[in-house]
């Protein structure tokens, strides 16, 4: 297997694992806010602590599916997608994680009635991050890298299809036909296992 190939393997599977890394940890609690007041814990979800999360994660998801079937220029698009949306997300990450109270804000917000810095600087006492924002970081930085790939090796991308018609246009009359593509992993990979 070329590098281009594995690369190819590498990054669809970046994208797709990353994909489902945002879905899961978007239904998960991000940060855990306590009440000074009541003294009970209000759990923000990832889809709360970062209002993008869930529409971003099933984008990548749909990027990684087509990036496998995807033509060259459509390739270093999606490549392109991929890197803003990880760069973006890396950095929304990395500001939850400091649990600054404006970040949960909106959340506490809705959980509590009150509005504004001072009313919820009241009945917070403390705002912590759980394990899921580091977990969400790791798929995003794994999109980033993938995106990386992509564009490092989307010239050598080439579906099993075209190496077939070049080698049926070559092939002397006594070689006999040459064998047509009948399956995804042939067409994928561009490997011919009857040869």
């Amino acid at each position: 297997m070329t590098f281009a190939q594995r690369g190819r393997s590498i990054s669809v599977s970046g994208f797709l694992l990353s994909g489902a890394i945002g879905i899961i940890s978007s239904t998960q609690t991000w940060l855990t806010v306590e009440r000074a007041d009541a003294g009970e814990a209000i759990l923000v979800p990832g889809a709360s602590a970062l209002v993008l999360l869930a529409p971003l994660s099933l984008a990548v998801l749909a990027l990684g599916a087509a990036l496998s079937i995807a033509a060259r220029v459509l390739r270093v698009v999606f490549a392109v997608l991929g890197g803003a949306a990880s760069v973006f997300l890396i950095w929304s990450t990395l500001q939850l994680l400091a649990a600054p109270l404006d970040a949960v804000g909106p959340a506490v917000t809705d959980a509590t009635g009150l509005a504004g810095g001072g009313a919820l600087g009241d009945v917070v006492e403390a705002v912590a991050p759980t394990a899921w924002p580091i977990i969400a970081l790791v798929g995003w930085v794994i999109l980033l890298a993938a995106s990386v790939v992509v564009l490092v090796t989307w010239r050598g991308w080439k579906a099993g299809g075209r190496r077939y018609r070049t080698d049926a246009a070559d092939a002397a009359p006594h070689d006999g036909p040459v064998d047509a593509v009948d399956s995804w992993d042939e067409l994928s990979r561009g490997t011919d296992p009857t040869r």
